[in-house]
């Protein structure tokens, strides 16, 4: 098993446990994929929700870049109903299960 295939496999136990959901294996794969070589940081592969230049940059580069959203509020109300989610208390939230919740969260999965 592979570096990335370990990733993957810990980032769907992480919606399971923490989300309740169960991932769609396929789309999780490709973003995953998508976030590069970022998810091998142990920096880079996390977010942190109460860092705003943490967030802005998920908005900037994720929703508005990668997914193609025009901004507005909505992407904010998205962001922090994705953290919600994925529980403020947690410390270490995944870059790969925040975009993954937040490809979701907009119904962008046709952008993978």
């Amino acid at each position: 098993m592979s570096k990335r295939d370990e990733l993957i496999a810990k980032y769907a136990a992480d919606l399971k446990e923490k989300c309740g959901i169960d991932a769609d294996m396929d789309l999780l794969t490709k973003v995953t994929i998508g976030c590069g070589p970022a998810i091998y940081n142990a920096d880079a592969a996390t977010v942190s929700g109460s860092d705003e230049a943490e967030v802005a940059t998920v908005k900037n580069n994720f929703l508005i870049k990668k997914l193609g959203l025009a901004d507005g509020p909505d992407l904010d109300a998205g962001i922090d109903a994705v953290m919600e989610q994925y529980g403020k208390s947690n410390r270490n939230k995944y870059r790969a299960v925040v975009y993954y919740l937040l490809t979701k969260h907009f119904g962008k999965e046709s952008v993978y």
